[in-house]
């Protein structure tokens, strides 16, 4: 008996807290939330009455075709495009958007004279009222600002709408086969729903008032395409995130401060990004907005004792829009700071490669391969030069820009949090640039150029790896051979540590693969070296294991667990592991002015040889 009072209890609070929304009502902060999904219900209720006809039956039916004010087909057209509408104004809702309460008070009235006109449902037009009135109750939570956007999304709606829109029209067109005539292909079907979507008559045909229906239902869809093709296309542009140059002169100023703080700190200046200051000005976070992510990069820049006051305005900013704040690669430092001050969680994300210079040296067991690397490639005819950004001449510079663009390895543009996006810039004077010549190879576009490695400045004493770049005809181990010739001539650029890319998972890699690993731990190393023939998560921590570094970890800081899936995809998008937009046409990608982004990343054939 003892046992059963703390049950009961604990059955009571449980059943408290499942009643606590019926009676009292939702907590303010999930309005939002329970609006968007009731939202999207609402939607596919007034599709189905719309698309089905069996859907929108009732005893209603006969005596409301005969009434004055009638809807008739066009009713139809109403319940499909109002349920389509209140469908993509769905994940604005739940995001707190104001614009898409405005379009839903808008469209829920009209969704409700449709639901009655066409389907006679006096339960989906009380859905509907009561949807409209708890918007215009918590209208209060609906104060999120537009997402940064760009004319391009209009070709991405007009490409994605009109493929919804045709699948959607085959299913009208299918959906009353009770008074279809004839058998008509899907060809003919296709064409019937390209037709109608153009306000004409398709080659299918059906008994009594279904044509009307069809072509009134089919004429809505590509109403919708069109008219929000055309919203997209002419309302007012506001780019993506670009630092601006008063920006960037003040970063530069903290970066000279405090830049030797953190390996990252110099990634900050990618002009891609967007930056909130401390109210102080005395630090300052970078970030970029990816699938209504807000996405930051390493540490704050500045002082450490005026990061809360950066973070704090960071945080502000995202609930001024309702996107999902996170971080990725900060230090421990850094995720402590982040943690404290904004109730965020940490997870640690893998390692940075970091060497100290005064303690590396080629000789010894563990630096055999290595070293027999560089003096294979040396006894080859390669031979190596590290300087200053600001010492090479404008056009050797320019012949390394282009040989650096020219040997990317993929199609797609890699880099966000440990690339800078650009070679060669004049206000880049302090960047370093080792190259790998060969003078009695056949010239090419390039000269006697083979391969390129690109450092951004750590502070005054340190640089940090940016790309890695490299002839395909060239021999193989270009990047240890460049690596060791900046560590070498490191003392006398008064460079003192030099960071390597960054391994992710190295810790699970490293003690996965020791004797008395247990089960779990091999079977999520098993796991990251089947990732591998994709992403280069265990040839990357090899690669960096070569030159006996030191590692320091890195964390992504992130809201809530739920959250890691879209913040991986975000980080994946960002990085341009993923594309998830539509690509440019090339000949506009090769006239942007736009910075390009550079991968932090190994060539495949210099992965393969090592």
């Amino acid at each position: 008996m003892s046992g059963g009072v703390p049950r009961r209890a604990s059955r009571i609070r449980h059943l408290s807290g499942r009643l606590r929304p019926l009676l009292l009502g939702p907590r303010p902060e999930a309005v939002p939330l329970l609006v968007g999904r009731a939202c999207a219900l609402v939607g596919l209720l007034d599709v189905a009455a719309g698309v089905f006809p069996r859907f929108r039956h009732s005893r209603m039916h006969a005596l409301a075709e005969v009434l004055p004010g009638a809807f008739g087909p066009f009713a139809a057209a109403l319940s499909l495009s109002a349920g389509v509408l209140l469908l993509l104004l769905a994940h604005g809702l739940r995001r707190g958007k104001r614009r898409a309460w405005r379009a839903a008070v808008v469209l829920l009235p009209a969704g409700a004279v449709a639901q009655f006109a066409y389907r006679h449902s006096v339960i989906g037009v009380l859905i509907s009222v009561w949807l409209l009135v708890t918007l215009l109750r918590h209208r209060d939570q609906f104060t999120a600002l537009p997402d940064p956007r760009s004319r391009w999304r209009a070709l991405a709606n007009l490409v994605l709408m009109g493929a919804g829109s045709l699948a959607l029209g085959l299913v009208i067109v299918s959906a009353h086969p009770g008074t279809l005539l004839g058998d008509p292909s899907l060809a003919d079907r296709i064409s019937h729903v390209l037709y109608g979507m153009a306000g004409f008559e398709g080659p299918v045909d059906y008994h009594g008032s279904t044509s009307w229906t069809v072509a009134f239902s089919l004429g809505a869809l590509g109403w919708i395409t069109a008219v929000s093709t055309i919203y997209l296309a002419f309302r007012p542009e506001h780019p993506a995130a670009r630092l601006t140059e008063d920006d960037e002169s003040r970063l530069r100023a903290l970066l000279a401060r405090h830049g030797g703080r953190d390996s990252l700190g110099h990634f900050a200046l990618r002009r891609d990004k967007a930056v909130v200051f401390s109210p102080s000005g005395k630090a300052a976070v970078t970030y970029r907005v990816v699938s209504g992510v807000m996405l930051a990069s390493g540490d704050p820049i500045g002082d450490v004792e005026a990061w809360p006051g950066a973070i704090e305005r960071f945080m502000d900013e995202a609930k001024a829009h309702s996107w999902t704040p996170a971080v990725m690669g900060c230090s421990e430092t850094g995720a402590e700071v982040w943690t404290r001050e904004t109730g965020l969680d940490a997870l640690e994300l893998g390692d940075e490669a970091v060497v100290d210079v005064p303690d590396f040296s080629l000789a010894g067991r563990a630096m055999r391969n290595v070293r027999q690397m560089v003096k294979r490639i040396e006894r080859a005819g390669y031979e190596t030069r590290v300087r200053r950004v600001r010492d090479l001449g404008d056009t050797e510079l320019e012949r390394v820009r282009r040989a650096a663009e020219d040997w990317r390895g993929t199609d797609t543009e890699r880099g966000f949090s440990m690339a800078l996006g650009r070679v060669g810039d004049p206000a880049d004077g302090d960047c370093l640039i080792a190259t790998a010549h060969k003078s009695d190879a056949e010239p090419g576009p390039y000269g006697d150029l083979k391969a390129v490695l690109h450092f951004v400045p750590w502070g005054t004493d340190g640089v940090s790896l940016d790309l890695m770049r490299r002839d395909r005809s060239a021999d193989p181990g270009m990047n240890e051979l460049l690596i060791v010739a900046a560590l070498q001539a490191a003392p006398r650029l008064g460079i003192a540590r030099v960071s390597l890319n960054f391994a992710m998972f190295r810790s699970a890699l490293a003690r996965g693969e020791k004797i008395g690993a247990g089960p779990v731990l091999r079977a999520w190393r098993g796991l990251l070296v089947f990732l591998s023939r994709w992403f280069q998560i265990e040839s990357l921590y090899k690669f960096n294991a070569k030159f006996q570094p030191r590692w320091e970890p890195r964390f992504v800081v992130y809201r809530a667990s739920a959250d890691l899936p879209r913040l991986g995809i975000a980080a994946m998008q960002a990085e341009g592991f993923v594309n998830l937009a539509l690509p440019l046409p090339r000949f506009v990608r090769r006239r942007t002015t736009a910075p390009r982004p550079c991968p932090h990343r190994l060539a495949e054939s210099d992965i393969q040889a090592a």
